[in-house]
């Protein structure tokens, strides 16, 4: 609170107040009073009411620049009734009480949102369990009878793996709660997923080039297992109709950290939506000429890796490849619990 602002406020009091010291100085005259009492009244009231003003100042000043120090330091603003002390005069209480009744009133309605939200995902991560059922029995079916069509089959997988979309993006907002870091084996990781995608593979003739997995790295093995499943599943979306596909990957191990190299001979990603495609439901010009494409993949595959503690890159260059790169820091910590 500024000096000048706060007597800009109060003008009009002090207008008042100096008509009133105008017209007992004036009755004062017109009774004959002595001068220099008339000096002595004039200066009393004009000390007392600079006094009562300088210090109705000073205290209001103390508690709103108190109340504007903490708002800006606050990371979480609702927080700020919390952190202010009583103030001693009637208006700094009225406004305390309005935030602090404000702060309520927020608190409960983040709580009753948060309750539906939690009751939505739980019916969500139910509803996936449940209809994982009648899938699971198609592929099994699928399997046991050869010749059924190979689009059939390529058509359950993107259902079952649509599916698995669903449940990991409702889980991602919450993965802290449902992960267990340790070390786990690039090369077992990969090879799961390779054999869950053994079939489109072989529709497609594609070819896996693994070398150098064989690394420990910190994470979590089923969260790991499910961003290594999304690359690839973009790999085979986004596979070249002019080549057949070629999947390569490997590692390379520094004192630092783990970094695992994920590469597919696609159609690679324009420059333009280079910056993008981690962005929440994201599906740039390979995704218009796709329909297909929900643009949820890779943001989930970022939000699990900032999650996590990774870190993801990528790079790509239009009709030549594209390269994801996950890298894992080492940390003796986890290790030691």
């Amino acid at each position: 609170m500024r000096l000048a602002d706060y007597i800009k406020d109060h003008i009009a009091a002090y207008i008042i107040k100096a008509v009133a010291l105008a017209i007992c100085i004036i009755f004062m005259s017109a009774f004959k009073a002595n001068i220099q009492a008339i000096i002595l009244v004039a200066f009393v009231f004009a000390m007392a009411a600079f006094l009562l003003d300088l210090w109705e100042y000073l205290r209001k000043k103390a508690f709103y620049s108190g109340l504007k120090y903490s708002l800006n330091e606050l990371d979480k603003k609702y927080l700020l009734p919390e952190l202010l002390e009583e103030p001693g005069f009637c208006e700094g209480k009225i406004l305390l009480e309005t935030l602090r009744d404000c702060d309520k009133s927020m608190t409960e309605n983040v709580a009753y949102y948060r309750r539906q939200s939690k009751a939505f995902r739980e019916y969500i991560e139910m509803w996936v369990h449940e209809v994982k059922i009648p899938v699971s029995s198609l592929r099994i079916m699928c399997h046991n009878n050869p010749e059924t069509n190979k689009k059939m089959i390529g058509e359950i997988k993107r259902i079952d793996d649509y599916i698995e979309n669903v449940l990991y993006y409702a889980r991602s907002e919450n993965a802290e709660k449902d992960y267990l870091i340790s070390e786990v084996s690039l090369q077992k990781i990969f090879g799961s997923v390779a054999v869950k995608n053994r079939e489109a593979l072989q529709i497609m003739d594609a070819t896996i080039e693994a070398k150098d997995l064989n690394v420990p790295v910190l994470t979590d093995g089923k969260w790991l297992e499910y961003m290594i499943g999304q690359l690839m599943a973009n790999s085979i979306k986004y596979s070249s109709t002019e080549r057949n596909l070629i999947i390569s990957a490997y590692a390379k191990e520094t004192n630092e950290a783990v970094t695992f190299y994920f590469k597919d001979n696609g159609i690679g990603i324009p420059k333009e939506d280079m910056a993008y495609v981690f962005e929440k439901s994201f599906t740039g010009h390979n995704g218009r000429e796709d329909r297909k494409s929900t643009g949820m993949g890779l943001y989930i595959v970022k939000n699990l890796c900032e999650r996590l503690g990774h870190r993801i890159e990528i790079s790509s260059e239009v009709g030549e490849y594209t390269e994801v790169r996950i890298v894992f820091s080492k940390n003796d910590f986890y290790k030691m619990k």
